[in-house]
């Protein structure tokens, strides 16, 4: 299986791909699409070259899946709102081109990664090159984007055995109160 990892950002959005074959990884590429070109005030040209980015990436390495980072809420909800928008834009392309997406926050990748929850930049780095036995490190936002794609690899199938096994059924019951189902 061939997974994609995106690790979405403004300015830099990671990726990075990686071959899983039983509990074997193999790296394949990794790489950014950097969005400093343009004047940071042009929000749309920015969103345009990650969502173009993402899906030239598709179309190179063809991944069966992809794992992308969830966002999780900053101390600034302005940077929050503008990492969701560079978020949304390479979900956009992800599933344009009908590929499945995984999602994993920054604590489930460190956790599966590096082991812990509160592992910094260069440990990830570290990990992921000892992991895939690359001859030297990868970039930060490449490094967080195969973490990614580790992540899936590893995490992905035991989901996808429990999700076999464990159907869920909806509730059609639930009642919606101040926007919470009861």
């Amino acid at each position: 299986m061939r997974i994609l990892g995106i690790d979405p950002g403004l300015r830099t959005t990671g990726f990075g791909v990686v071959d899983s074959e039983g509990g074997r990884l193999r790296y394949v590429a990794s790489g950014t699409i950097q969005t400093g070109a343009v004047a940071i005030g042009e929000l749309p040209r920015r969103l345009k070259i990650i969502f173009d980015g993402v899906r030239e990436v598709t179309a190179r390495y063809r991944p069966d899946c992809a794992a992308v980072e969830f966002v999780f809420v900053n101390v600034n909800p302005q940077s929050t709102l503008l990492l969701g928008q560079a978020r949304g834009a390479a979900l956009a392309a992800l599933v344009s081109t009908e590929l499945a997406v995984a999602e994993y926050t920054a604590l489930q990748m460190k956790k599966a990664v590096v082991g812990h929850g509160q592992a910094r930049k260069e440990q990830i780095q570290q990990m992921v090159m000892r992991l895939l036995g690359l001859p030297g490190l990868p970039g930060k936002d490449a490094a967080d984007a195969l973490g990614l794609a580790i992540t899936h690899a590893h995490a992905g199938a035991s989901f996808a055995a429990i999700g076999r096994s464990a159907a869920l059924a909806r509730r059609a019951h639930a009642q919606f109160r101040r926007g919470r189902a009861y």
